[in-house]
């Protein structure tokens, strides 16, 4: 997987936003011409060539969308523009989705984060060190309905704190998705040493997804 964020330096904010369909429509013809060199650095197995375009292009659409470059799962690869379920960005996300091109054996398109079939078989770039979420273990507690929980890895105290908050929400969306993630997770928290009673990330989404959630 390769997780883009927005830069890490803030993207100034436009004197005015674009109308959702009509910046759906510019990346898309933006995207059309990018994507000879998007999938050539993908093929070279170098995704961090084509970065800074893909920020400059999905923040076009709005500032605060994040996205990512993954593998797919019905074509090779997914491109995913998350709005992390902010309603103040479901129009502009609404707006992409409706104006994809069709999906082919190359390309998917997601306006939220999937789930990843096994979440433990996924390493995360970042920087220079490769995060297996192999590792991550969770303590959860259902309170009301809603699933309090903290995320521990042993590489945690490695991280900067933008790190360890990326690798503290991330192995959640890619184990239940990043809607159901938001309707049924209540508390989370980043654990700096594994605490008792921890559960695989496996575990966790068994235990969401009883509780009455959406188990796609």
């Amino acid at each position: 997987m390769s997780w883009f964020r927005r830069r890490t330096e803030p993207v100034p904010p436009p004197a005015h936003l674009p109308n959702p369909a009509e910046a759906a429509d510019a990346f898309w013809r933006r995207w059309s011409d990018l994507l000879p060199t998007v999938s050539a650095a993908l093929g070279d197995g170098e995704p961090h060539r084509v970065e800074n375009e893909l920020c400059e292009l999905v923040a076009a659409v709005h500032p605060d969308l994040h996205f990512s470059l993954e593998r797919g799962h019905r074509a090779i690869y997914a491109l995913v523009v998350s709005g992390q379920e902010d309603p103040r960005l479901r129009p502009y996300t609404d707006a992409w989705r409706a104006a994809a091109p069709p999906e082919d054996m190359i390309w998917e398109y997601h306006d939220s984060v999937p789930p990843v079939p096994d979440p433990t078989g996924v390493t995360v770039n970042l920087g220079a060190r490769r995060v297996r979420l192999a590792d991550v273990r969770v303590v959860a507690q259902v309170d009301d309905g809603l699933v309090d929980v903290a995320v521990f890895h042993p590489l945690f105290a490695e991280l900067d704190d933008a790190q360890r908050r990326t690798m503290t929400f991330l192995p959640l969306d890619v184990t239940l998705g990043e809607r159901l993630a938001g309707e049924r997770l209540g508390r989370v928290e980043t654990a700096t040493a594994e605490p008792e009673g921890t559960i695989s990330l496996l575990e966790l989404r068994e235990l969401v997804r009883g509780l009455g959630g959406d188990s796609s």
